[in-house]
């Protein structure tokens, strides 16, 4: 019976750590189409923070909306805890790239509309077939 529990968290572990994969890595290649589109039109970069939020919201919600579909139960925790752990890795990057990085406000914002995000792309995971 242990060995049951212990494959249903380790299946649950690896699901949700390819989810925050997928979110990443669809966040990885939307910002290389933004630079290129950035570099070759008259595109104003004071766009780019609405733009990287839009990338975040839609990477987060695919990524939440993967982990819950292949979970099936608990949709909300599943993509918040989704949201969460990509949102962790962007403050761990952040904090090795931009050396004055700091947490305020503007952050603590994002961070919650990534947990949210992913709680709703979690939901409506959980109700697709």
């Amino acid at each position: 019976m242990k060995v049951k529990v212990n494959e249903e968290n380790n299946n649950y572990m690896v699901t949700t750590f390819k989810g925050v994969l997928i979110s990443i890595l669809i966040s990885i290649i939307c910002i290389i189409i933004l630079a290129v589109i950035l570099t070759y039109t008259s595109l104003s970069e004071s766009t780019v923070p609405i733009l990287n939020s839009i990338i975040m919201i839609v990477s987060i919600a695919i990524g939440a909306i993967y982990s819950s579909i292949r979970i099936r139960r608990k949709g909300w925790l599943n993509g918040a805890i989704v949201g969460l752990l990509y949102f962790i890795l962007l403050i761990l990057v952040s904090y090795i790239f931009v050396r004055s990085y700091k947490i305020n406000s503007h952050v603590t914002i994002k961070a919650i509309v990534a947990v949210l995000t992913g709680a709703i792309g979690g939901m409506i995971g959980v109700n697709l077939k």
